[in-house]
This record gives C-alpha cells, sequence and structure tokens, in this order.
C-alpha cells in the first residue's frame, strides 16, 4: 500500500528534531492529540508528516491514570513540550510516578530525564537488563529494575512487565500488560506508517507487515515468532500500538497472524 515512500527518507527520525521546533502554532503546527482507548488509559499521540513520506508517521505515548499515574513511552526529546502539554489535558504532570518504556531508544525514552525534572517523585522502571546496560547511567534518578512478570500496582490498574528480548528489537525489550483494562501495550509490534483513527476494529496485520518490508525494523529471530505467541494467550481487549492506531477486537488472532508472518520471515531467511 506504501511502495511509493522513498526509502532514503522513509525513517529520517532527525526530521523530527530539526521539524518540530517552532512547529507549536501556525498552519503548519503540530499538535499531540489525546483519546482514552480504555478505562483510564490515555493515548497521547503526534502525527509527524516527515517521516516516512508522504504517508507519515505517528509517534504514541500512553498514560494509564491511578493513584500513581504511570507514562508507557516518553517520546523524544523534541517532542517533550508537546507531550507534556498533552498528559496535563488528563492529570498534572508533576504527578507522574512512573515512566517506563519497552526498549533503549530515542522515541521509547529520549525525554526520560525531562519528565523526571517535572515530576519530582517520578521514578524510571525497565526491564533488569537493560537498567544494567544503559539506564542506570542515563537516567538522572536510580531506575527501579523489573523482572520478567513483575507487577507494579498504581492503584486502580496493575500494570505487569513481559521481557520480549529481541522482539521486535532490543535484548532488554520488553512490553507491559494492564490486567484490569486487558491492554497489551504493545511497543513496536504492529508498526505502520499513515495517520489512522485513535482506536479501530479492522486488520491491523496487513499494514505492520508491510511496514515491516519497508523499513526491515525487527530484529528476525527464530524464536520472535514464539515470543509473540505466547502474548496472544493474555485476556486481551485492546492492543496500544506506538507507531499506528490502538485497536479493539481479536487481539489473540492479530498477535497470531502477526507471529505466522514472522515465523516465514525467519525461515526464509535460515532457508535463503
Amino acid at each position: 500500500m506504501f511502495t511509493h515512500i522513498d526509502p532514503a527518507v522513509r525513517f529520517q527520525y532527525t526530521m523530527v528534531y530539526l521539524e518540530t521546533e517552532g512547529r507549536s502554532t501556525g498552519r503548519n503546527a503540530m499538535n499531540t492529540r489525546v483519546n482514552e482507548i480504555a478505562d483510564g488509559v490515555y493515548r497521547l499521540s503526534t502525527f509527524v508528516p516527515e517521516v516516512a513520506a508522504p504517508a507519515g508517521f505517528t509517534f504514541n505515548q500512553f498514560l494509564v491514570v491511578g493513584d500513581e499515574p504511570l507514562l508507557f513511552h516518553t517520546g523524544p526529546r523534541r517532542l517533550f513540550p508537546l507531550v507534556r502539554e498533552a498528559v496535563a489535558r488528563v492529570i498534572e504532570p508533576a504527578a507522574l510516578r512512573w515512566i517506563t518504556f519497552g526498549h533503549f531508544e530515542a522515541d521509547e525514552c529520549g525525554a526520560m530525564n525531562d519528565w523526571l525534572a517535572v515530576a519530582p517523585n517520578a521514578q524510571v522502571a525497565h526491564g533488569a537488563l537493560g537498567c544494567d546496560v544503559s539506564v542506570n547511567d542515563m537516567a538522572d534518578r536510580p531506575p527501579r529494575p523489573l523482572t520478567d512478570g513483575e507487577i507494579i500496582d498504581i492503584g486502580g490498574k496493575r500494570l505487569r512487565y513481559l521481557e520480549t528480548p529481541h522482539t521486535p528489537h532490543g535484548w532488554d525489550a520488553g512490553l507491559l500488560y494492564e490486567e484490569t483494562a486487558g491492554v497489551l501495550f504493545c511497543g513496536d509490534l504492529f508498526t505502520q506508517v499513515g495517520d489512522r483513527p485513535a482506536l479501530v476494529e479492522d486488520d491491523i496485520v496487513e499494514a505492520a507487515i508491510t511496514a515491516e518490508d519497508l523499513f526491515g525494523y525487527s530484529t528476525l529471530n527464530p524464536d520472535m515468532g514464539r515470543t509473540i505467541r505466547t502474548l496472544a494467550g493474555l485476556e486481551l481487549a485492546t492492543l496500544a500500538l506506538m507507531h499506528g492506531p490502538s485497536f479493539t477486537g481479536d487481539g489473540a488472532a492479530a498477535l497470531g497472524a502477526l507471529a505466522a508472518d514472522y515465523d516465514r520471515r525467519a525461515e526464509a531467511r535460515r532457508t535463503a
């Protein structure tokens, strides 16, 4: 569907850093939209047309409201003013308690220290391996290292940390699953281009396959399909995508179809 995207400019994150400055007002202003996609779960979405042009690309963060509010993904540093303003439409930013992300990458955690600065009681929570190799050194305050299956109880919501090494990329990769509402925060899984509604019920797998063909962003490995299929065993009501719409429907089937595609890719590489 998006094969016309110029490979030379498909993933120029530097465009985010350069183009967002000075674009808070005016005809070409960028903004971060806020939508509640599940009870107490808010999608904060910034559409950046310069990334993967001409289709464009969304950068999504997720705010989970409870006694101790939690943010999954911080966004890049240059998007921080937009994301902070979006958070302020839901809670006072200084009240943020937990800062989390799937793996160490600019769009996942680039603004983590900005959030630590505005939220004095906030703490980064990330997988123990990622803390050891990156976050312990890069975060301005000591993080909370998480083990596989560990729960962050924020009061009214329970978020379970799930290790997913090298899925979709990074040996420190992991996801969060909110147990009470059945929301899986998918990180880069199902990445797709374009700007779709905040919450959809139609297919998200075909667009994800197209994006994988275009970007080749995953750390393709023989265990990838198996890792994704373990996620399908969760009680799922919503899949919350970092790059793309959130999805409500048969999440297990969508994860199964995505896993099958990665099985196909891994086998094709093995036999090439």
